[in-house]
């Protein structure tokens, strides 16, 4: 029988979109040579000083909307004082005391009993959003350390979550709804192999029915979901262990192992006073003006979920499509540009989710490389609901468009002449699958609507997906009702 309570709370560092870093010109990079995009800001030299980037207030601004947070009417910065051989200053410049983004929450959906049953929803309410630069990267190399200042001053955006879950699947779930809201409204990539996007975590237990929190125990920089929920999964279990046998929880600072699948401590947890936070001298508080927000919030992308739902109310279309088409903006956007081209939305929904998909994934390319147009899928689209192709046909035609990048005018003559010169007897085949499906026809005339999809499904199998499913409705509707 369970006896604790785990209570999650999220501390996600997200890298936001800008062309240069958080208080410097220095360009923000990847991949680059080690130690080449910085400058006497990043490495606090003397006498440099900072400057703020307003494009990092305003994406972190835009984070802060779109997780229904109240942006402040003024911020300012502090500075977090620790010595580690990444952070050049000594100090990391951030909001402690007022951050741009109170409050707010994130809605997240657990795993369904099925994939194709939409999960339950919840709220994960948010403590603050703030702004923040990033450190360097260090390497370990046997004795020695390496340092590479690049990432150094990069706007980073944390994300602070109360500790309202209680499962790894609950933090998972959060970790993914903040990611593809941040790339929809591209605030950041949160590319996790990159560093875009990582997370602390906090776990900590309680007796069933107690109110006050447990002793917390923090991990930092975990860089997967699957970490993230394997070191949750690992971290209940230890202390419920640990209190089990009676002992207390240590508050602490632990590494993850994700090789080994274990944990070690490091030092204990810092409190506010071990950093010794104070108000940065060289930069002034930021006023934000009710225009401008009115102006950032108007240029807000829908939420994946409020299109989710959208999709699912306006087009009928099944949780099936829509859990693969809404969490990417760009296919999402794909599919509703091909649907103002033509009005067929679950065929259209069908061909992205199943088989452009398919293709994407046998060339090894990205998921926002569709290699056709909106114009070709819709004219594909529309030939099969004319009978023009049958959508075997068209499947194939699809998958010819993709792999050759020719558009659909220039391959459909080639397909519509080949489904000519082969003309099928439908009536025939419609014969010989009533016969074939004895059950399914007594069925079916004893008023049971859907055993003709059994009937019809074995005249497509013998048509080899050639012939026209509304031709096939139509000849077996006659036949069966002679």
């Amino acid at each position: 029988m369970k006896k604790y309570e785990a209570s999650i709370g999220l501390e996600i560092h997200v890298q936001l979109r800008t062309r240069s870093k958080a208080f410097s010109r220095s360009r923000c990079s990847f991949a680059e040579e080690p130690n080449t995009a910085t400058d006497p800001v990043t490495m606090g030299l003397p006498g440099a000083l900072p400057v703020i980037n307003f494009e990092a207030i305003r994406q972190t601004v835009r984070a802060g909307m779109l997780f229904h947070s109240q942006i402040a009417d003024l911020c300012r910065w502090d500075r977090k004082n620790y010595f580690y051989p990444d952070n050049p200053k000594n100090y990391q410049i951030t909001q402690q005391a007022q951050p741009l983004c109170v409050g707010g929450h994130i809605e997240i959906e657990l795993p369904g009993p099925a994939r194709n049953i939409q999960g339950k929803h919840l709220f994960v309410r948010l403590n603050r959003i703030h702004l923040e630069e990033d450190v360097g990267k260090l390497t370990h190399d046997g004795n020695r350390s390496l340092v590479d200042f690049n990432r150094a001053g990069v706007p980073l955006a944390e994300i602070v979550t109360e500790p309202d879950m209680h499962s790894p699947e609950e933090a998972s779930a959060c970790l993914n709804s903040v990611r593809n809201c941040l790339a929809y409204a591209k605030i950041s990539e949160c590319d996790m192999e990159k560093g875009q996007m990582r997370c602390d975590v906090n776990v900590s237990l309680r007796p069933l029915g107690e109110e006050k929190l447990g002793i917390r125990v923090e991990y930092k920089n975990l860089n997967s979901i699957s970490g993230v929920r394997n070191a949750i999964s690992h971290e209940i279990a230890r202390q419920e262990r640990i209190l089990s046998e009676g002992r207390s929880v240590r508050r602490e600072t632990r590494r993850w192992d994700a090789q080994k699948n274990s944990s070690e401590g490091l030092r204990s947890k810092e409190t506010e006073h071990d950093y010794c936070y104070f108000p940065d001298p060289d930069l002034m508080a930021v006023r934000l003006p009710a225009s401008l927000l009115a102006e950032i919030h108007a240029q807000l992308p829908e939420r994946p979920f409020d299109r989710q739902r959208r999709f699912m109310e306006k087009f009928q279309l099944p949780y099936t499509l829509t859990s693969v088409l809404c969490p990417s903006r760009p296919l999402s956007d794909f599919f509703e540009e091909t649907l103002q081209l033509h009005a067929n939305p679950r065929a259209i929904a069908n061909l992205i989710a199943n088989d452009l998909l398919r293709e994407i994934s046998q060339h090894g390319h990205a998921t926002d490389d569709f290699r056709l147009h909106p114009e070709d899928l819709a004219a594909l689209v529309r030939s099969v609901d004319e009978g023009k192709l049958s959508k075997q046909a068209a499947q194939d035609l699809l998958a010819h468009m993709y792999q050759t990048g020719k558009h659909f005018d220039e391959l459909a003559d080639s397909f519509l002449r080949e489904t000519d010169a082969s003309p099928i007897d439908i009536e025939l085949l419609c014969r010989e699958a009533i016969a074939a499906c004895p059950k399914a026809v007594e069925e079916f005339r004893k008023g049971k609507s859907t055993a003709i999809n059994a009937i019809k499904g074995a005249v497509m199998k013998a048509a080899k997906g050639k012939a026209n499913p509304a031709d096939i409705d139509r000849v077996l509707l006659t036949l069966l009702r002679q």
